[in-house]
Order: structure tokens, then sequence, then C-alpha cells
């Protein structure tokens, strides 16, 4: 079988990308092992509110003061340090609790996939993956099979549940996961 000009061209194109991620998650690892163990466990709590751009930056910076002095420039340490002392404790050791407030499962999975409900009153969260993989990695479209619902009220975790899905955010599917 023979390739056209434009399929070869694809396929380095291809091949270029491909390597070019692998080698930027590498660096990106390798400058988050370079971090002392306090700073890693501090990357680990803030890395799920702060955005790709963020985070590179902060890994970008040479000394540990400049590194903190970027979060308070940010202001993820004042919303982390807003936190109670459970909630806090809760984040570092990656498990979510009852009554754990919506910003501190924000810090402990990530932004939600989807939401219901009336915003601070009663809400429906919806995450995609197991739970061991939200506290590692946070929400991901990428997580499917699994999903875990969070019911909130007043802004703080009422229950959570952890079951198969087809798609959480499928809205031909109902809760069930039977298509309407």
């Amino acid at each position: 079988m023979a390739f056209t000009i434009s399929q070869l061209r694809f396929g380095r194109l291809l091949a270029a990308v491909v390597l070019f991620a692998a080698l930027t998650g590498c660096a990106y690892h390798q400058a988050v092992n370079k971090l002392s163990p306090q700073e890693q466990s501090t990357f680990r709590a803030y890395q799920k509110v702060i955005n790709g751009s963020q985070a590179r930056t902060y890994l970008s910076k040479p000394t540990p003061v400049e590194r903190q002095a970027y979060l308070q420039d940010i202001g993820v340490v004042q919303r982390f340090e807003a936190l109670d002392q459970q909630d806090q404790d809760a984040i570092l050791k990656g498990y979510i609790r009852k009554g754990m407030h919506a910003d501190a499962l924000n810090f402990l999975w990530g932004r939600p996939q989807r939401k219901e409900g009336n915003t601070g009153k009663w809400e429906h969260w919806f995450y995609s993956g197991h739970i061991s993989d939200l506290v590692a990695y946070g929400n991901s479209p990428y997580n499917a099979g699994t999903s875990v619902e969070v019911f909130l009220v007043d802004n703080q975790v009422e229950w959570w549940f952890e079951g198969a899905t087809e798609s959480i955010d499928d809205p031909g599917i109902d809760r069930k996961g039977i298509r309407r």
C-alpha cells in the first residue's frame, strides 16, 4: 500500500505532536518531583484550583520563597486558609467528608463536570472517575465508566455516591442509566 505525500506529512505531524506532548508531560512531572516533600504536598493541595498556566508559572519559579509568594499573589493560599481546619486536613489527606465546604471539594477534586440545583441552597455535583482518581488527578471527562454524584446543602457536602454510568453528561440517559 502506497501512502500519499499528504498522508506522510500528516503522519510526521502527528508523531511530532505526540512526542511534544510526552516530553512536556515528562518535564512537568520532573519539575514537580524537584520540589521538596513539603512543597509537593502544597502543590497537590492547590493544583486542582489553579489552571495549567498558573501551575507552569509556579513550577518555573526558582526558589520556594518565590513559589509561595506567587501562590499568595494569585489568592490560592488565602482561599485554602479560609477553609476550616477539618476541611484543610481532609484535602491534605485526600478524603471527602460530610460537612465539607463546597470550595474545599473544589480543592479536593477540582471543578465538577456538571452541576444541577439551586446554587448555594441545594446542588448535585457530578464528577467522572473513581474517587481515588479524583483525589489524584481531579475531574476529567476522559474518566468514563464511573461517576461520583455529590449532594450539597447550604454549600456543604451532605452525601456522595460512586457508581457505574455510561456517561454523566449524556442528556439522553437518566440517573438510573436508562436511555430516555
